[in-house]
């Protein structure tokens, strides 16, 4: 028979859809509450808030609001991405999956070791906080405040985590919905009982009512000052895209993951500004006492303020212990949650041949990852111990330098997207909007913010450490900038030595699909 050209596309080419048979994944398992409960609880909004808010308030002071809902806009039109991508090629790669049909495997690698890099770095300070807040709950005060036994926790914590990861799905659901629903309750406990408290009268003085003037940005002092809230706002929302990596365990997975995205993004939201509006109004943006500026209280906010707004006593201070429960459950919930996204995303690229295909196994029990699930956990525990027998003040570093990352496999996602979709945008004023404006315009954000944070990050008294460059012109960087641009540079020298080994996935021809490979279109109905 002669050669047929293939029907004209009215959708951009789409992978075949792997069946259980494909990456071995339990299909199914999840349905959009428990995409949900994974999307918020990967943010870990209790500890982000803990962390970050005290950061945004020295910046910006009474606009930190403002901050709040400018850093959720690029996230939104991200989640939109993460939406129309999963839709057509649902596959736990996401960004290396999508980046690598849109743009080529190189990209695509670099996008998938961007979330790799990005969790196991986040792995370190989680690890940290749920170890410290661990003894703290118990009144061991002093095995909070050492290194040794801190470390010794966290490193517990991560194992945990990374058993529960590995025995189901379905469990680290189930385990998310109790830790999530401490957390949620506690925030919004919080927030409506610091503001009874200052509309009541029996707020301190610091206290301040609501004003529409937090949500000016006009009010801030500076375009830097808005550029380096809107980056810290940025990293509270981070983690929601976990749930359209257990894209292939969802029920319904080409349109239940994308969903959870966009509603996620948009609890988040309203979380954080009822908690930011609540703490400014209570507590002020002064640097003294439990002023929000006050760098004693910048590691940890919430917990500061939990003793203030609930009391020391009787059934006061029952709810500031649980506050403490609440901060550590949200560390706990975000380590386990970390760990999902970057076993399926070593498990994508593996199955694509990207990696050694080892990290392709899957339990035959559990149907987890295997490799990439405990390889996530040994990776993270070293890099964690590593850090922490250096020095803290990389430790701090390193945690700082997660901005660039998100801020790239983010980004890299949001042009993948219009890239993807750009023979049928003109298509429809919907199609316009959803597949190339918004995400378009959210990687132009991300762009933006990430070529920013590497002017602002090096420099060389920006963070805890500063480096030299043993090579002419033997520039003086700060330690936050070589961390993020290191462990990027570091992804490029592995895929070019992987590249020179194994160079299959590497041919672009096994990462295309010829419109008359497309799966039947679905119904509209």
């Amino acid at each position: 028979m002669g050669s047929v050209d293939p029907p004209p596309a009215t959708e951009p080419p789409q992978v075949p859809p792997l069946e259980t048979g494909g990456k071995g994944l339990k299909h199914g398992a999840l349905g959009l509450v428990s995409s949900v409960v994974i999307g918020l609880a990967s943010t870990a909004p209790a500890y982000s808030l803990a962390a970050t808010l005290g950061i945004i308030v020295v910046g910006v002071g009474l606009q930190s609001p403002i901050i709040i809902i400018l850093g959720f806009v690029p996230m939104f039109l991200i989640a939109y991405g993460y939406k129309e991508l999963n839709q057509a090629d649902p596959d736990c790669g996401t960004t290396f999956t999508w980046a690598s049909r849109a743009f080529g495997p190189h990209t695509g690698w670099m996008g998938g070791w961007g979330i790799v890099a990005a969790d196991i770095i986040v792995m370190a300070n989680l690890a940290q906080v749920a170890g410290q807040y661990g003894y703290q709950l118990v009144g061991a005060n002093g095995l909070a405040d050492s290194a040794l036994w801190t470390t010794v926790a966290g490193v517990i914590w991560i194992a945990l985590m990374t058993w529960i990861c590995y025995v189901g799905i379905e469990v680290s659901a189930n385990v998310q919905k109790v830790l999530l629903s401490i957390e949620v309750v506690m925030l919004f406990v919080l927030g409506i009982t610091a503001l009874a408290k200052v509309y009541g009268g029996t707020a301190p003085s610091t206290a301040h009512q609501l004003d529409w003037s937090w949500f000016n940005p006009a009010e801030i002092s500076s375009v830097d000052a808005l550029t380096k809230g809107v980056l810290a706002a940025v990293f509270i929302y981070w983690g929601w895209d976990t749930c359209v990596s257990v894209n292939e365990e969802t029920a319904d997975r080409d349109r239940t993951p994308g969903r959870a995205a966009v509603i996620s993004t948009v609890l988040l939201l309203l979380v954080y500004l009822l908690v930011t509006t609540s703490a400014l109004s209570f507590a002020g943006v002064g640097d003294k006492g439990i002023g929000l500026a006050n760098p004693d209280n910048a590691d940890d906010v919430l917990s500061n303020l939990g003793s203030e707004i609930f009391g020391s006593t009787g059934f006061g201070w029952f709810l500031s212990k649980l506050l403490i429960l609440m901060v550590l459950t949200s560390a706990a919930a975000s380590t386990q949650t970390t760990i999902l996204p970057t076993a399926r995303t070593t498990l994508s690229m593996a199955a694509f041949k990207a990696i050694p295909s080892h990290f392709a196994r899957i339990h035959r029990r559990h149907l987890t990852p295997t490799w990439s699930t405990i390889g996530m956990g040994l990776a993270s525990i070293a890099f964690y111990v590593v850090l922490t027998r250096v020095s803290e003040n990389v430790l701090a570093d390193s945690i700082g330098s997660i901005g660039l990352m998100i801020a790239f496999y983010y980004g890299l996602t949001g042009f993948a997207c219009v890239w993807y979709y750009r023979k049928v945008l003109t298509r429809s004023a919907r199609d316009l909007w959803t597949k190339g404006i918004m995400p378009g315009l959210g990687g132009v954000l991300l762009l933006y913010f990430f070529i920013d944070a590497c002017v602002v990050y090096g420099e060389a008294d920006y963070g805890s450490t500063s480096w030299t460059l043993p090579f002419p012109p033997h520039w003086h960087l700060g330690g936050v900038f070589v961390t993020g641009i290191g462990a990027l540079l570091l992804g490029a020298i592995l895929m070019l030595i992987y590249r020179a080994m194994r160079p299959a996935f590497f041919r672009k021809e096994i990462i295309e699909v010829s419109a008359a490979e497309r799966p039947p279109e679905r119904s509209s109905k």
